[in-house]
């Protein structure tokens, strides 16, 4: 069973270290409980990142979230209000906490990432392994692929 410890900090109000049981808990209007029908492609429970919103209440001053997998030292920064209202944690599978091979303990996802508008946005913001939220002003660490060749050795270092 994988231990959940998301680190939630940056500009918020209330910085936090949550567990699965702190995510399971989050008001039920932030609960997905089948994350096929936002994506057939996709399986497990979630939580909007609207619900974990409300818990750690950013500053006006976090325009940016930044998504940190300590796991493959994977980082990416993106405009929080293009996802404020449509990004998920996948944080569950078959009632249990999503294990590291299924992308855990956190999926940070984005459903239609291209309806968010915004060049900074990409394939690569849907982050695997992710650990830890830091809320800013301006953009952080991000670590993403920068063109079509990056992009595609890193698909090609994730399948080995």
């Amino acid at each position: 069973m994988t231990d959940l410890r998301l680190i939630v900090d940056g500009d918020v109000e209330r910085p936090a270290v949550l567990s699965y049981a702190d995510l399971a808990a989050l008001d039920r209007e932030y609960q997905i409980s089948d994350v096929s029908r936002l994506d057939p492609k996709r399986k497990g429970e979630a939580v909007r990142l609207a619900g974990l919103l409300t818990r750690v209440r950013p500053k006006p001053s976090a325009r940016y979230l930044t998504l940190h997998a300590s796991r493959d030292d994977f980082h990416a920064s993106i405009p929080l209000d293009a996802v404020r209202e449509r990004a998920i944690l996948i944080y569950r599978l078959d009632g249990r906490p999503l294990d590291e091979s299924a992308g855990g303990p956190l999926r940070f996802y984005i459903p239609d990432f291209a309806a968010c508008h915004t060049s900074e946005i990409d394939e690569c913001a849907n982050v695997k392994f992710v650990d830890r939220l830091e809320f800013s002003a301006e953009p952080g660490l991000d670590n993403r692929p920068h063109d079509a060749q990056e992009h595609a050795a890193l698909h090609e270092k994730e399948a080995k």
